[in-house]
C-alpha cells in the first residue's frame, strides 16, 4: 500500500488498491467445466428423446435431428455468450470494492443467475417472440424457419463476441432485437412487400421503450440513492476507495454481496428468457408432436377452456354481426394480425377460428390426445387466435368496452396456456449456459466497468447505489413481461454515481460505450438480413 503526498509534503490517504484479476488456471476447474458441459449435452440429448417418444411421433429421418442438434447448440451458445457478455456488469462492483474475490464472485453471481432462469415465467420470452413475422411463426419448420433462427442467433453471436472482445458493455438485449428486426425486414422483402411490413413495430416500439428508458433509470436514480445515502447514512467509510485488498466492513460487505446476488438473479430470470423462446420455436418446428401444444394441461382445464371461448366469440360475434365468410378463416385473421387494421372479414373469421379451436379442444377432451396429424394445425390455429385477441383487446378502431377487453384477455389467457410454455429441462439447459457463461469470459467487461468509466476508484456506496438501482429496474420489468439490459442499466447507474460524487468522467471510454449502443441496432439488423437471405438460399 502505497501513500500520496499533496504539495506541502504531509502524506494523503492512501492510493486505492489494484484489483487482481488474474489467477493461474486450475486443471480441476477445467476438467468440471468440460464435465457440466457433456452432462447438459447428454441431458439435452435424452429430454428430447424422451419427449418425443412419450408423445408417440416425430422425425423418421436423421436429418431434422441433425438440423435441431445444431440450432439448440447456437441457441445455448447464444445465452453462454450472454453470461459473460452481460453478467459481468453484475460483479463488478463485488469485485472492486474487495467485497468479494473475482473467481468466488463470478461463481457466486453464476449460482444465482441459474436460480433466476429456473423460477422464470416465460412472459419475456415470448414477448421476444411475438416480435417475430407471424407467417414463420407458423411455419417454423420449414426452410424459412431454420433460416430465420440460424440468422437471427448467429448475428447476435457474433455482434456480442465483437463487443465483447473490445471490452465494451454493449446490450444482449439490442443486439437480439436488433437481429428479429432484420429477419423480419428481410423476410417482407423477399416476399415483394414493404419492408416495415415484416415487423410488428408496436411490439418493437414498446420493448424499445423498456430498452431505451431503463439506462436512463440507472443513471438518475443510482445518483439520486448515492446522495440520498450521503445525506441519511453518514460513514464516511461507505463512500472512500477501498485502500488495501481487505474486505470491507461486515455491514457493508453483506450489502454489496446481497446486491449483486440480486442483479444476478434478476439477471437470469429476464436475459435468461430471451433463448428460451426461441429454443421453443426450434422444438416445435422438427417435434410437433411433442412440443406444439402443452401435453401437460390436465383434462379439467378443458372446461375453463370452452368457457373462456365461449364467451369471448360472443362479444366478437356482436362486433362482426352483419357479416359472414366463406371458405377459410385463417387468411383473413392474418392479414388482421400483420397488418393491424379491421377488415369486413375480421371478425367473422375470428370467430370461425375461435369455435373451430373450441370444438376441437372439446371432442379430444384434453390436449394430450390430439391426433398427431392434428397437433401443429391446432397450435397455429391457437397462436394466431391469441395474436389477434390481444392486437385487438388494444385496438381503438374495435371500440371494445372494458369488460369486453377484460373477456378477450382472459380468453387469451386460456389459448397461451396451451401454446406458451417451456418444459424444465430447457430452462436447466439455459442455466447452466448462462452460467458457465458467466464463469468464463468476465474479465474484459468487469475491467471497463471497475476502471474505465469514472475517473477514480469506485467506493462502496457507489457500487451499491447502482446494484440496488439494476436489480430492482430489472426486476420491475420481469414483472411487466418486458425486456431490459443488465447492461445498459448497471454501466450507466456506476455513470451516475461517479457524476454524482464528483469523482469525474472518462469521456472516452462513455464515448465508445455509447457508439457501441448506438451501432447494435442497425448492425444487428444488416447482418441478420444478410445472413437471413443466405441461408434462404441453402435452406
Amino acid at each position: 500500500m502505497t501513500a500520496i503526498a499533496d504539495a506541502s509534503g504531509a502524506a494523503a490517504q492512501p492510493a486505492p488498491t489494484r484489483v487482481k484479476l488474474d489467477q493461474p488456471l486450475d486443471i480441476r476447474a477445467v476438467l468440471i467445466f468440460l464435465a457440466v458441459i457433456a452432462g447438459a449435452l447428454f441431458f439435452m440429448a435424452y429430454s428430447i428423446y424422451s419427449d418425443v417418444t412419450g408423445a408417440g411421433g416425430g422425425p423418421t429421418t436423421i436429418v431434422p435431428f441433425l438440423l435441431l442438434g445444431l440450432a439448440m447448440l447456437i441457441a445455448l451458445g447464444f445465452e453462454f455468450v450472454n453470461g459473460f457478455h452481460d453478467t459481468a456488469n453484475a460483479v463488478a462492483t463485488v469485485i472492486y470494492t474487495h467485497a468479494l474475490r473475482p473467481q468466488i464472485a463470478v461463481v457466486w453471481s453464476g449460482c444465482f443467475n441459474l436460480l433466476g432462469v429456473l423460477t422464470s415465467t416465460g412472459a419475456v420470452a415470448f414477448g421476444i417472440v411475438s416480435l417475430l413475422p407471424v407467417e414463420l411463426i407458423l411455419q417454423v419448420g420449414s426452410s424459412a424457419g431454420y433460416a430465420m433462427v440460424f440468422a437471427l442467433l448467429i448475428s447476435a453471436i457474433v455482434w456480442n463476441l465483437g463487443t465483447w472482445w473490445l471490452g465494451l458493455p454493449a446490450s444482449s438485449s439490442h443486439t437480439l432485437i436488433g437481429s428479429i428486426v432484420g429477419v423480419g425486414v428481410a423476410n417482407a422483402m423477399l416476399r415483394g412487400q414493404d419492408g416495415t411490413a415484416g415487423v410488428d413495430w408496436s411490439q418493437v416500439t414498446n420493448i424499445g421503450n423498456s430498452l431505451l428508458l431503463s439506462p436512463l433509470f440507472g443513471f438518475v436514480f443510482s445518483a439520486l440513492l448515492l446522495l440520498l445515502g450521503k445525506a441519511v447514512i453518514r460513514v464516511p467509510a461507505l463512500y472512500t476507495a477501498p485502500t488495501t485488498n481487505a474486505p470491507p466492513p461486515i455491514w457493508i460487505r453483506g450489502l454489496l454481496i446481497l446486491t449483486c446476488t440480486l442483479v444476478s438473479f434478476f439477471h437470469g430470470s429476464n436475459d435468461g428468457q430471451k433463448g428460451m423462446g426461441l429454443i421453443m420455436l426450434i422444438l416445435i418446428g422438427v417435434a410437433p408432436t411433442a412440443y406444439a401444444l402443452n401435453r401437460a394441461l390436465p383434462e379439467s382445464q378443458t372446461a375453463a377452456f370452452v368457457s373462456a371461448s365461449d364467451a369471448a366469440s360472443k362479444i366478437v360475434a356482436a362486433h362482426g354481426a352483419g357479416y359472414a365468410i366463406i371458405g377459410d378463416p385463417r387468411p383473413a385473421v392474418t392479414d388482421y394480425v400483420h397488418a393491424h387494421k379491421i377488415s369486413e372479414g375480421t371478425y367473422p373469421s375470428l370467430v370461425v377460428l375461435m369455435k373451430q379451436i373450441s370444438d376441437e379442444v372439446q371432442q379430444y377432451g384434453t390436449l394430450a390426445k390430439a391426433p398427431f396429424d392434428k397437433v401443429q394445425n391446432m397450435r397455429n390455429d391457437m397462436y394466431l387466435t391469441s395474436e389477434a385477441a390481444r392486437i385487438l383487446a388494444k385496438d381503438k378502431e374495435s371500440e371494445l368496452k372494458p369488460e369486453e377487453v377484460s373477456t378477450l384477455n382472459a380468453y387469451k389467457k386460456q389459448l397461451d396456456l396451451s401454446t406458451k410454455f417451456i418444459p424444465t429441462w430447457v430452462k436447466v439447459l439455459v442455466a447452466i449456459a448462462l452460467g458457465l457463461g458467466t464463469m468464463i469470459g468476465w474479465k474484459r467487461i468487469v475491467i471497463t466497468v471497475g476502471e474505465k468509466i469514472g475517473k477514480t476508484h469506485l467506493t462502496y456506496g457507489q457500487g451499491a447505489a447502482a446494484e440496488i438501482i439494476a436489480a430492482a429496474t430489472i426486476g420491475v420489468a420481469d414483472g411487466l413481461g418486458l425486456p431490459v439490459s443488465t447492461t445498459h442499466v448497471l454501466s450507466s447507474g456506476v455513470a451516475g454515481t461517479m457524476l454524482a460524487n464528483g469523482s469525474g468522467m472518462q469521456w472516452s471510454t462513455l464515448r465508445n460505450i455509447a457508439l457501441g449502443w448506438v451501432l447494435t441496432l442497425p448492425a444487428a439488423i444488416i447482418m441478420s438480413g444478410l445472413l437471413y437471405v443466405v441461408f434462404r438460399h441453402f435452406f
